[in-house]
């Protein structure tokens, strides 16, 4: 039995940029309107680079599995 870890972490990695997405998209703007971030939101970048990470692992899961 092989272990395959790409998937789940694939899939926790994707659950969290979303969740991180859904929470930038609703707090208060002007959270981020503070000096010390330049008023980026930083729960929707990384929700982005979050998710873009587990699609990249749930490709790689999936590709490894049609391996011979």
């Amino acid at each position: 039995m092989q272990l395959d870890v790409r998937l789940p972490m694939g899939l926790l990695f994707l659950i969290l940029g979303v969740i991180l997405l859904i929470y930038g998209f609703v707090s208060d703007p002007a959270i981020y309107a503070a000096h010390h971030n330049y008023g980026l939101n930083i729960n929707i970048a990384s929700g982005v680079v979050f998710g873009v990470f587990g699609l990249v692992m749930l490709f790689l899961a999936k590709r490894g599995k049609n391996k011979p």
